[in-house]
């Protein structure tokens, strides 16, 4: 049972990573699209989708990150 328990967060923690991950990388094209000549907006604001994907960037940055964390510590168990 203690086995158990100290895996399930583990998983948890691999899930939420893994939601943060397909997430922001969907946002990430979407936000992507918006630059597109054919999706463009005429009053579309290339500031604010610029940082929206940088953030989106990040967000998926920090997923991978923490999933290599999660896993190396898996491994070294």
């Amino acid at each position: 049972a203690s086995t158990f328990l100290s895996q399930k967060p583990k998983s948890e923690l691999v899930r939420t990573s893994l939601r943060l991950l397909t997430s922001s990388a969907y946002r990430l094209q979407s936000e992507c699209k918006k630059t597109l000549p054919v999706e463009m907006c005429p009053g579309t604001d290339i500031q604010l989708v610029t940082q929206q994907v940088i953030q989106c960037a990040y967000d998926i940055a920090k997923a991978a990150k923490q999933l290599v964390t999660i896993t190396t510590k898996e491994n070294n168990n």
